[in-house]
């Protein structure tokens, strides 16, 4: 079982291609971005300084990226204190569609810049990106990979995430036949090589994230067991047997880790898993409490309301309301 692949999946993050940016001599944009909304930036030549609120002004080089939390708003530019001109949503996204190259500056690009969007469905209750920082920085070469890497900045060897990147730039540089499914995947496989990245080289700023558990062998190893089979009647003395470990030693690494017990854990997941399928499809409430761990449905109703604070039926229905309620168009 792939656990994280598990959790992307079910708190629903999406990746989408924001703009390839080329700019030289004196520029700035500000990036307000909507609340959700993770952006990357990954700086494929030149450099760019990046402005977030509560951390000091960072310069990016080539091959460095950067992720910034959803709704943070933040700057790129020359320099730290060049004034941002408020990014044109309507103009950005009508470049990213047509694979427009948005020029910036006073002078010919120097600079180009790779920017992705990620969302996620707030409401899952086990989510990856929504306890991240609001600034993750992967400097080149950083993390793991079959190169060289050592972490120590630009130049420093070649990574996984490094070549992600290039191979990103090349396709936008230079489109061919399925470039859109291409691009679509890389999107998907910049993020998991930069949460890579992030656990190698940063391994003490995961602690308090899901991504804390897989630092830690035992509780990987029980997290694994839990994914593999969530309707099973699991008991700490029974995942701790599965795992070969002693209960005690389970029940004092799990909540280390995480900040749950494992049955808390297991409660929430089954929460998560049955909302996918309450929204997703037409199943009977019974069959769906049946597959996520509870023969009673009734006591399924009730970890459903404490979980999502409403009755499974109800969920059903407002989800199907809010697919077919017209968004409202960006201002």
């Amino acid at each position: 079982m792939d656990p994280l692949s598990d959790v992307l999946t079910v708190s629903g993050v999406r990746g989408a291609l924001g703009n390839h940016i080329a700019a030289g001599g004196t520029w700035a944009t500000a990036l307000d971005e909507r609340p959700g909304e993770a952006a990357l930036h990954a700086v494929t030549a030149g450099s760019a300084w990046l402005t977030v609120p509560g951390h000091p002004p960072l310069e990016l080089g080539a091959g460095d990226v950067a992720l910034v939390g959803g709704g943070v708003p933040h700057a790129l530019g020359d320099a730290p204190d060049t004034p941002g001109v408020r990014c044109d949503r309507v103009a950005a996204a009508r470049r990213s569609r047509t694979g427009e190259v948005l020029t910036l500056g006073s002078a010919p690009p120097t600079t180009h810049v790779v920017t992705l969007a990620y969302t996620c469905d707030k409401t899952a209750l086990t989510q990856v990106m929504q306890g991240l920082p609001d600034l993750v920085h992967i400097a080149a070469g950083a993390g793991t990979g079959t190169g060289t890497g050592t972490g120590t900045g630009a130049g420093a060897g070649t990574t996984a995430l490094d070549d992600t990147v290039r191979m990103l730039s090349n396709e936008l540089t230079d489109p061919q036949i399925a470039s859109t499914a291409v691009l679509n995947s890389l999107i998907n496989v910049v993020l998991v090589q930069l949460l890579r990245a992030w656990l190698a080289s940063r391994p003490a700023a995961c602690r308090g994230t899901w991504l804390a558990m897989t630092q830690d062998p035992v509780v990987s190893q029980a997290l694994e067991h839990l994914h593999a089979d969530p309707a099973r009647a699991w008991t700490t003395a029974s995942l701790a047997a599965a795992t070969s470990v002693s209960r005690a030693t389970l029940a004092r690494r799990f909540p280390a880790a995480i900040g749950q017990s494992p049955a808390a854990y297991l409660t929430t997941w089954r929460m998560d898993l049955a909302a996918v399928r309450l929204r997703r499809g037409r199943e009977p409430v019974e069959a769906i409490a049946s597959d996520v761990g509870y023969t009673s449905v009734p006591a399924f109703t009730r970890a459903f309301a404490r979980a999502h604070g409403q009755t499974p039926g109800r969920y059903r229905t407002q989800a199907r309301e809010a697919e077919h309620t017209p968004e409202a168009s960006p201002a």
